[in-house]
């Protein structure tokens, strides 16, 4: 059985199928911060987001990081280096790519054990 949170038209913000929930693009709400603050508000809403599948990030399988600029590298790096679980760093890549939202600097995918 698939079960999918917060589905919309597009898209589902998760989806948990055999103990694995996979979490769309999490993005700010609040564009106008710079990269730490933008950074931070999208580890939080993937934390509440694995809460309500039963998980945390601990269990973080695998992420993948989009910049809007590599030159946000380092501060995008200070707040996940505050937020990851010690001694469970995810496999992790970071691009950088043209995002839907020019304000965004920041989208993160993960996948997550249950």
């Amino acid at each position: 059985m698939v079960q999918r949170f917060d589905v919309g038209a597009r898209l589902s913000e998760m989806a948990v199928h055999n103990g694995v929930a996979y979490l769309a693009g999490q993005v700010p709400e609040d564009a106008s911060q710079d990269i730490q603050g933008q950074t931070a508000q999208v580890l939080a809403a993937i934390d509440a987001l694995l809460a309500r599948a039963g998980s945390d990030k601990s269990r973080i399988l695998m992420a993948q990081i989009y910049l809007a600029d590599l030159a946000d590298f380092a501060g995008m790096n200070q707040a996940w280096d505050a937020w990851v679980a010690a001694g469970n760093a995810p496999p992790r890549a970071t691009v950088q790519a043209a995002l839907a939202n020019p304000d965004w600097k920041i989208e993160v995918v993960v996948t997550a054990a249950c």
